[in-house]
């Protein structure tokens, strides 16, 4: 062997060697790297599979609640619908007249057991509390009560024009007469609905008392039976509040 094959070689075996380092090294320096990206990537994998899950449930979540709503939503305006109804039905079947003795057949037998009035302000035909109270103690005898009949009439006073107080005055007796047949069960056909406007006052309208009086809605209960067989239970008091 000669002195350039010898360089050659011992140059060959260096490079080798050197080959063999670099790539050691750069497989040492690569493979953290490496290892943390498919870490990462699998970190990622598993976040974009959870935020599916999530987004799922989320949907299914929602459907659900829109479900129970639309669900919710049906039922209340059933309910609605049926109290609509009811109202209606109960509504036709009150009698209205402008006088008891131009429907009541044989009013003459009736006799008059208990009356009261309920005063209302300005220009409403709603309930107020005392008008409530006071509409209790007059049903609480309505349980004894044999073959009876409620007149219901409303009235205003002075102000405004005859045409808007006769329509005022039906929605004061529609109101009184409500009230009885959605807390007391009262019959619809036991009600003689008469709305009279301003045409009859019970009290001077010059005055502001005298027209919070004629504001009113005064019910009486009558019975064609007699004695005893009309009411067991004793009547309440008359007057107005």
């Amino acid at each position: 062997m000669n002195l350039r094959t010898g360089i050659s070689a011992a140059a060959l075996a260096f490079m080798a060697v050197t080959g063999c380092a670099t790539k050691n090294y750069v497989r040492t320096q690569t493979a953290p790297i490496i290892d943390k990206t498919n870490n990462l990537e699998d970190r990622t994998a598993e976040n974009n599979r959870n935020i599916h899950d999530v987004d799922a449930r989320a949907t299914a979540g929602i459907q659900q609640a829109q479900s129970s709503a639309n669900s919710a939503n049906s039922n209340a305006q059933n309910a609605t619908l049926a109290a609509n109804n009811a109202y209606n039905s109960a509504n036709d079947a009150v009698h209205r007249a402008d006088t008891l003795d131009s429907v009541v057949q044989g009013l003459d037998n009736y006799k008059s057991l208990a009356d009261v009035s309920v005063n209302f302000a300005f220009d409403k035909a709603n309930l107020t509390h005392d008008s409530k109270d006071t509409l209790d103690g007059f049903a609480a005898q309505l349980g004894n009560a044999k073959s009876y009949i409620l007149e219901v009439t409303g009235g205003t006073d002075s102000v405004g024009s005859k045409e808007y107080n006769y329509e005022l005055s039906n929605r004061r007796a529609d109101a009184v007469v409500q009230y009885l047949a959605a807390k007391y069960n009262v019959p619809a056909h036991k009600f003689y609905l008469i709305g009279i406007g301003k045409d009859q006052e019970v009290a001077s309208n010059a005055t502001a008392e005298g027209r919070h009086k004629n504001r009113r809605v005064q019910i009486r209960l009558l019975s064609n039976m007699t004695g005893d067989n009309a009411q067991t239970a004793p009547a309440a008091p008359t007057g107005s509040r």
